[in-house]
């Protein structure tokens, strides 16, 4: 009776650690999305033609293509790294992923295309949620 006890304990015991070391894991080692807030509040400066504005600090690019003017999230869906943002293409600098401008992914290992996010230019400032 005693061993069944002891038996108990233990796969009690192993059962909480393995537990806290998936929370562990997923909790420090998962990329952090942004929420649906407002991740950039400028005043409005002209995208260049076929261009983008970069801002680095809240990981958002303004892209131009013809008239019309999208927002990307720079977070590379791969692993959370930065990307970064060429006159063609968007790569990113940890594992060679590639996007094109309109965020599709060109070539992995990350499998889901970047965050598009809302723009707004409102009373000459430029506004992007997602």
């Amino acid at each position: 009776m005693e061993k069944s006890g002891r038996k108990r304990r233990n796969f009690i015991a192993t059962l909480i650690l393995a537990l806290s070391g998936i929370w562990f894991f997923g909790a420090f080692f998962r990329p952090r999305l942004p929420s649906g807030k407002v991740r950039l509040d400028v005043s409005s400066r002209p995208v260049p033609a076929e261009g983008a504005l970069v801002f680095r600090q809240a990981r958002v690019a303004l892209v131009r293509e013809g008239e019309e003017i999208h927002a990307l999230d720079l977070t590379c869906t791969h692993l959370g790294c930065t990307v970064a943002v060429t006159s063609s293409e968007l790569v990113c600098p940890c594992h060679g992923s590639r996007f094109d401008r309109r965020g599709n992914v060109l070539q992995g290992p990350a499998k889901q295309p970047l965050r598009r996010l809302t723009v707004e230019e409102r009373d000459g400032r430029w506004v992007v949620a997602g």
